[in-house]
């Protein structure tokens, strides 16, 4: 069974900084491409970026492109999205996935091709 947890969360000021990780557990990490994903509050599920199993690419999306990096350490089997100058249209429920789809090599973070979805870390943010 391919299991993931995410971890991390809580609560944080505007402008501050969160990392949370994505740990594989009783599998391999590292023959997966992982999705960074969230939903907010009366939102769609909107993904937040991804990064290949080798690490060789990543993509984000618009609204965290610049403020969020996605990592990872296969020896560990734990992914990490680390936010910087977090906003409070940042809060939401931070989930990882997993996939085996690309596009040319590359990672996309559509959440219909992800699969063993985690159960997710509460990010809030506020003064």
């Amino acid at each position: 069974q391919l299991q993931l947890v995410e971890s991390g969360g809580g609560l944080v000021q505007p402008g501050g900084s969160l990392r949370l990780s994505c740990a594989g557990s009783g599998f391999a990490l590292d023959r997966y491409d992982i999705g960074w994903f969230r939903r907010a509050p009366g939102k769609e599920r909107e993904g937040v970026g991804c990064v290949t199993n080798n690490s060789e690419s990543t993509k984000y999306t618009d609204s965290v492109q610049g403020r969020f990096t996605i990592s990872r350490d296969n020896a560990k089997n734990t992914v990490y999205l680390q936010m910087h100058s977090l906003k409070p249209e940042d809060t939401a429920v931070y989930y990882c996935a997993l996939t085996t789809w690309t596009v040319d090599a590359m990672c996309v973070p559509t959440p219909e091709v992800y699969f063993s979805w985690g159960q997710g870390t509460q990010v809030t943010v506020s003064s």
